[in-house]
């Protein structure tokens, strides 16, 4: 039998990934740790496609994970820009009820803040506008936990720990194919073979399908949403201060259309949420074996029956920036849809349990030789460093450390 010639391997390169092989090597003790990851750098999905928030943690159900830690995550990405000296601003967030019927909501996410240990400060109609000058509401929410960062630069900086550490970074090593037997795992790439120890799986969007090449048996598999962005374009951008957000349905894991004023000074708006045809479909053209998967999933389609009105309305808005246009003037009026430009979009990683349920917190999962990071969209940048505690130690768990 092939001895190991690694410890740890982890598949993925992204936030999650870089985290986890960096606390593998500092909780751990474990250096040799290898990071696999099919793109020519780290941070080409998630992590590099998305509006740049560091979540407070105040929209999570209270002592769940994603609430946890996100909190926590915060805490840890704040303390390593400062260390590392990368570009941070706690800016804070408005979240504006501009209708009756989202006042309840807007109680909730008091509560939740409250109980998740987030600072927030009520506002009434006429106060909004103390916080963000252009922006007018029944009401509001000022968080003052929340900021601004410059996730791919976080991931360099952890790509650069890996290696200082005696770590590796294999970028173009599309995973193929693994195998696990009694005493390591074999994992075949597009670069070449890597045997270890023990596989950590932070695949993101291809978390399920690397889960399931290791012989992990999961409830959960990834469908993709698609997230639009526009550019606001100046002089409309100076309406914007900070982040103003909707309040949004707590039913969903997804925040709504806002408005970010992101760590280099530009305003972006968005992101929609619509299933997206293609994992990495960037471009909208459907990828043949995604499409065919999701027409295949019986679980999406119990997910369609219920909500099919709100797929309807979210797939409309999705191609109409004057539809968008209209939403963001709910919260600042002199928003002109002249002003917003197509940008970058992203897709997001979302799992969906067998029986139609989106999976609302994060998952991870053990089988022989491996851990598993199944489910891990937004807040999971801002959680990231969090995030890679958890899995280290289960990491440590699964070897009896």
């Amino acid at each position: 039998m092939t001895r190991p010639e690694t410890s740890v391997v982890v598949v993925g390169a992204g936030l999650v990934g870089l985290a986890t092989a960096r606390a593998v090597q500092q909780r751990l003790g474990i250096t040799d740790v290898v990071v696999l990851d099919k793109e020519a750098a780290p941070a080409r999905h998630q992590s590099g496609r998305n509006s740049g928030v560091t979540h407070s943690g105040i929209a999570y159900a209270p002592g769940s994970d994603k609430a946890r830690l996100a909190v926590r995550g915060r805490a840890l990405i704040e303390d390593h820009c400062r260390e590392r000296e990368l570009a941070f601003r706690r800016c804070g967030k408005l979240i504006v009820a501009t209708r009756p019927a989202e006042l309840p909501a807007l109680d909730e996410l008091e509560r939740r803040a409250r109980a998740n240990g987030v600072r927030v400060e009520r506002l009434r109609g006429v106060e909004v506008s103390r916080v963000e000058p252009h922006a007018v509401g029944l009401a509001g929410l000022h968080v003052l936990d929340t900021g601004v960062a410059d996730f791919p630069a976080v991931a360099r900086s952890l790509a650069d720990e890996l290696v200082e550490a005696g770590g590796a970074l294999l970028t173009g090593h599309r995973v193929d194919d693994i195998t696990v037997d009694g005493g390591a795992v074999q994992v075949e790439t597009s670069g070449g073979s890597v045997r270890a120890e023990w596989l950590v799986n932070c695949a993101g969007l291809q978390s399920d399908r690397i889960a399931a090449m290791c012989g992990a048996r999961t409830d959960v598999h990834i469908v993709p949403f698609r997230g639009d962005y526009l550019d606001v374009l100046p002089p409309a951008a100076d309406l914007v201060r900070s982040l103003i957000y909707p309040v949004p349905d707590v039913r969903w894991p997804f925040l709504g259309v806002h408005l970010t004023r992101s760590i280099d000074g530009a305003v972006h708006a968005g992101p929609t949420a619509v299933l997206s045809l293609g994992r990495e479909a960037y471009d909208r053209q459907p990828v043949a074996r995604d499409a065919v998967e999701l027409l295949r999933d019986r679980a999406l389609w119990r997910l369609a029956r219920r909500y099919w009105r709100t797929g309807l309305a979210e797939a409309v808005r999705s191609r109409s920036t004057n539809r968008v246009g209209e939403d963001l003037r709910r919260m600042v009026p002199d928003l002109d849809t002249a002003s917003l430009r197509p940008a970058a979009p992203g897709i997001r990683a979302q799992a969906l349990r067998s029986d139609g349920r989106l999976v609302d917190d994060f998952e991870f999962a053990t089988s022989p030789r491996c851990v598993h990071v199944l489910n891990a969209p937004s807040p999971a940048a801002t959680a990231s460093l969090a995030i890679a505690e958890v899995v280290a130690d289960r990491l440590a768990d699964a070897r009896g450390d």
